[in-house]
């Protein structure tokens, strides 16, 4: 295959791409095939010859798409959406063609400049105070990864990359219970320990208590721990739940203590003006991370993390050896010092795309109807006898559960994908197995969200 084939065989993906959408609500929302079947499919070696494409092609299109869940599908409720507006996609299209290396600069000035000023428009669009700057990530998981190893060096006064670990004091990271796990997979991974990630509780409201998060850190100083930064979260991904902001970061700075929070899907939400009461005091925090690919559909991956102030994260992340020096350029930036992979995609590109072909107001309007859908599924829901609404909508997110009991709900849930119209999954409340809906898919409409209620109303009369 070489270029000339290339230009013949992106129109036909193209136009199946076309037809894949097109026919996506005559789909099941989720893979229908068992473990195995999709390997038992395929070789168990490599080719030693050239095959033609064709036959690649027609293997592709008889094996792939029944043994995908389809994220674009527009009644997929499950998760949080992972969405790819078509402008995102052209915009991805031209950014493999070019298939850059934007780690420097140098590398790709285009990629790095753009990059800066999507950072800004995207912050301006969220309403945040112009001292923010930040980066692209790939996902939240390596956004809260950087802020933790920023909050272990500046604990350790940066003597953590160089001596390590051995013999410094116990660290202490704070956040509530229901935070998201890439926080516990973050705390791992920097080498702090699982055991020193103190879970605050909640109050009422889902929202960490803030006394309780003062005393845990006076207790932990007064053992001789070190605390070391608070994480807080904005739209949890179990139900919605958002912490006071403003409380929580007050107590972080009386104890001088680096503060980062996850708004990982709530975070898109923000280009609305009457939902910001959800982050008040956000302007204080160190570190936020907020993901465009949730709900502002800008494909995965697609993670920004806006910083205060990047020079500690720069101090804790930035290597540069010779061969990774710009001549004559000793002060230009170089965002794989602002992350911790140094190869870095052209990601800005979609941003720019998307932000252009749909117009903050037009993407406001798709997140004022995801949440108005989300509230009216959630009232007929209530209207079922044998239903019973666990949360309320946090945005666009509720959960509901059956009176009958866990049993009962989980079997629901899973007659419910088996059936394949829509796509929910569950979490546990208040040690109940309960049934999360989470409306945000780029294309959908309020007849595919009220799916939900006729697919539940049939399985329960039926």
């Amino acid at each position: 295959m070489n270029h000339d084939d290339l230009r013949q065989w992106s129109k036909r993906a193209a136009d199946w791409t076309h037809e894949y959408h097109n026919s996506l609500r005559d789909r099941p929302v989720r893979a229908q095939t068992r473990p195995g079947d999709i390997a038992a499919r395929l070789p168990e070696t490599a080719p030693e010859q050239p095959e033609p494409l064709e036959t690649i092609f027609e293997d592709f299109t008889r094996i792939v798409p029944e043994g995908m869940t389809h994220w674009q599908h527009p009644r997929f409720f499950a998760y949080f959406p992972g969405n790819a507006a078509p402008a995102s996609m052209l915009a991805e299209q031209l950014a493999n063609g070019m298939a850059a290396q934007a780690m420097l600069w140098q590398t790709s000035p285009a990629a790095t400049e753009m990059e800066t000023v999507m950072i800004g428009w995207l912050r301006d669009a969220l309403g945040l105070a112009p001292h923010f700057t930040g980066t692209i990530h790939d996902t939240a998981t390596i956004a809260t990864l950087s802020a933790i190893l920023t909050m272990r060096e500046k604990a350790l006064a940066w003597k953590g990359n160089s001596a390590g670990l051995a013999a410094q004091p116990r660290l202490r990271l704070y956040a509530s219970t229901q935070v998201h796990s890439s926080i516990d997979k973050a705390v791992r991974i920097a080498g702090i320990g699982q055991d020193n990630l103190v879970k605050i509780p909640t109050d009422a409201h889902h929202a960490m208590d803030t006394a309780a998060l003062d005393s845990a850190i006076r207790a932990d100083l007064a053992a001789g721990h070190r605390p070391a930064g608070v994480i807080l979260c904005v739209g949890a991904t179990g139900i919605g739940a958002s912490d006071r902001l403003q409380d929580a970061i007050t107590v972080a700075k009386t104890h001088g203590l680096t503060t980062h929070v996850d708004a990982a899907w709530a975070g898109s939400a923000m280009i609305c003006p009457e939902f910001r009461h959800l982050w008040a005091g956000i302007d204080g925090a160190d570190s936020i991370v907020f993901n465009p690919h949730k709900w502002l559909g800008m494909q995965m991956d697609c993670s920004i993390q806006f910083l205060a102030d990047p020079v500690p994260q720069v101090r804790t992340l930035g290597l540069r050896p010779d061969y990774l020096e710009t001549l004559g350029q000793s002060e230009i930036t170089n965002y794989n010092e602002w992350t911790v992979p140094l190869g870095r995609r052209f990601r800005a590109l979609k941003i720019w795309f998307t932000l252009r072909a749909y117009g903050l107001e037009g993407l406001r309007r798709r997140i004022r109807n995801h949440i108005a859908w989300s509230e009216a599924l959630a009232t007929a829901m209530a209207s079922l006898p044998d239903v019973e609404i666990i949360t309320p909508p946090a945005l666009s997110l509720f959960s509901f559960a059956l009176k009958d009991g866990d049993a009962a709900t989980e079997a629901l849930l899973t007659r419910i994908n088996d059936h394949g119209q829509v796509y929910l999954t569950q979490t546990r409340h208040r040690d109940r197995f309960v049934i999360r809906v989470q409306v945000g898919q780029f294309d959908c409409t309020r007849e595919d969200v009220m799916t939900v209620y006729q697919v539940v109303r049939d399985l329960l009369s039926g």
